[in-house]
């Protein structure tokens, strides 16, 4: 391989590690558990004017994404988020599928895509969320 070759898979690598790193940091955000944890997890995954849209909700700041995932976790006790699928991303941008798990028995009554915008630092700037399967009503 020649040595630009090498350095553009390099620096591809790299890019692609942003994505996941901060896909990583998303899931250990709506994964948290306790009031404490899920602020520093937010924190730690979101800018701090970040901002949630989805088709139930659209917040911003790390009060209001705390209180999107508190919600979650209180409507769905026993689960957990898990990726589908791989991080895709382009320039500060990035997407990746999800899945809401039963720690029970394995099902996924809940599955969809976010895009997320990067910050500099890597923490998530924005989030546009798509549910593509969700429970009856």
């Amino acid at each position: 391989m020649k040595r630009e070759e090498e350095e553009q898979d390099m620096v591809q690598g790299d890019v692609g590690d942003r994505y996941a790193q901060a896909a990583a940091r998303y899931f250990e955000a709506w994964n948290a558990a306790g009031e404490g944890a899920v602020d520093e997890a937010v924190a730690a995954a979101f800018d701090e004017g970040a901002t949630y849209t989805d088709p139930l909700v659209d917040v911003a700041g790390h009060e209001g994404l705390a209180a999107v995932i508190a919600g979650a976790h209180a409507q769905f006790p026993g689960f957990v988020f898990r990726p589908s699928g791989g991080v895709d991303g382009h320039h500060d941008i990035a997407r990746f599928g999800w899945e809401l798990v039963s720690t029970a028995d394995g099902s996924a009554p809940v599955a969809g895509f976010d895009v997320v915008r990067l910050g500099e630092d890597g923490r998530i700037r924005s989030v546009l969320g798509f549910l593509d399967r969700v429970p009856a009503a």
